[in-house]
């Protein structure tokens, strides 16, 4: 297999060329499949979880990457806004839970700005890689960032930003034995410093080793066009959010302007305000929640929650604790 020499000063690790990921069946280990996924055709859709509920549904419905999103962990393991009040453990509490799910899914991780130098760059890495996640995105807002759809934004410097991509490609390569982590650059510049310096930013994080490039907040479709093919060969990750920055393209609409992943970050956390609300004031005006259970019983609700495998497991070790259940 030929293998192109990289550019003079371009971060390049044989062992990752996309090429070396073309052939063979998917990986069960999480990382190297995300790889596959990418370096193979077809765009990856990840929807965004938020616990343990709505990374089993998403399951349930056939999905083949997860999103763990920094705003959604936030909110639903915290109660807050996603303005920088979630910690590292937080993020790495969430992602041992739902990568332990079902192992060999790809769980693609929100890891804000690093939660530091890095020093603290590196040691996010590491601890993603052990709490099982194929791979995170790194961002260039100031440590005290907030959602990227909401206004009045700020970043560091191109340095800065460089710095925290150069410390989790070390960390990264640092892991003996190797590892197939994916690293994602996430500029937050556009709406602060422009398109132009959102791509050149992209582009340098590449060079320093980003193996995709996501930039927030792309307002129109000939931006997002634009900006994969400056970008390319580089995969380029679309975040839509319902009512955010960036127009609700579908799936198939992104494929079609070069995207190779797009998550939709609050899907499940959204959907289940509207969902609890609901139920919560039926509740509260009819005295039952007979109306929005619709019909799920509890046995019902534990077999979407891994019942039946649990079962099976107990059976086939000799055990007899859940014979009748």
């Amino acid at each position: 297999m030929e293998i192109e020499a990289p550019r003079s000063g371009v971060y390049y690790n044989a062992r990752l060329d996309p090429k070396n990921y073309l052939e063979g069946p998917l990986s069960h280990n999480a990382a190297t499949r995300l790889r596959q996924m990418l370096a193979r055709p077809g765009i990856v859709c990840a929807p965004g979880i938020c616990d343990g509920i709505s990374a089993r549904v998403a399951l349930e419905a056939g999905f083949d990457c997860l999103y763990q999103s920094g705003a959604a962990t936030t909110a639903s393991r915290l109660g807050q806004p996603d303005v920088a009040i979630a910690t590292l453990n937080d993020f790495v509490g969430a992602a041992q839970m739902v990568c332990s799910l079902q192992p060999s899914v790809p769980v693609i991780a929100d890891a804000d700005t690093g939660f530091g130098g890095p020093a603290n760059v590196a040691r996010t890495v590491k601890q993603y890689v052990s709490a099982g996640v194929a791979g995170m995105h790194i961002e260039d807002q100031v440590q005290t960032k907030r959602c990227g759809h909401l206004m009045g934004k700020q970043v560091v410097s191109r340095e800065e930003f460089l710095t925290r991509i150069r410390a989790a490609v070390i960390a990264r390569d640092s892991i003996p034995g190797g590892s197939d982590f994916v690293i994602i650059g996430r500029t937050d510049s556009a709406q602060v410093l422009g398109m132009d310096e959102a791509v050149t930013r992209l582009k340098l994080a590449a060079d320093a080793g980003a193996d995709v490039c996501f930039i927030e907040g792309v307002k129109t479709e000939e931006l997002l066009r634009s900006t994969v093919a400056a970008l390319a060969p580089k995969p380029v990750l679309v975040n839509v959010i319902s009512g955010g920055l960036t127009p609700s393209f579908t799936t198939q609409e992104a494929e079609r302007m070069g995207a190779k992943i797009i998550i939709f970050s609050l899907v499940s956390s959204v959907a289940m305000v509207h969902a609890v609300r609901d139920a919560m004031r039926s509740l509260k005006k009819t005295g039952t929640d007979f109306t929005s259970a619709r019909g799920m019983d509890p046995k019902a609700f534990f077999e979407v929650m891994g019942l039946n495998e649990v079962i099976e497991l107990d059976a086939r070790a000799g055990g007899s604790a859940f014979q009748v259940v």
